[in-house]
């Protein structure tokens, strides 16, 4: 009894990590994609708006903190709505099939 259970948590287990990684690679495949975009249509007004407010001299920090945080954005993003559709797809099949 306790080896059934201990090979169902295991297969679980092996699963779950399979769909973060499949997630993981797929948030990054967006990441990719979608930072230039992302960071060319508003680059220009975080360097304003940074100029503005706090002085001239820091657009060019600005722009390298806001590419970091464009990437943080659409990665993090894409990881979290991949994870959640990878596993109510499965749930979906599982309840279909079992």
């Amino acid at each position: 009894m306790k080896s059934a259970t201990t090979s169902k948590e295991a297969a679980k287990s092996v699963f779950v990590r399979s769909i973060n990684g499949l997630a993981t690679t797929l948030a990054a495949v967006i990441t990719f994609l979608g930072v230039p975009p992302l960071y060319g249509k508003t680059v220009g007004w975080v360097q304003t708006y940074t100029a503005q407010n706090y002085g001239t001299g820091w657009e060019d920090v600005t722009a390298l903190i806001w590419f970091a945080i464009c990437g943080a954005l659409i990665f993090f993003t894409a990881r979290a709505s991949v994870s959640t559709a990878l596993m109510m797809g499965a749930l979906a099949i599982a309840t279909r099939f079992f």
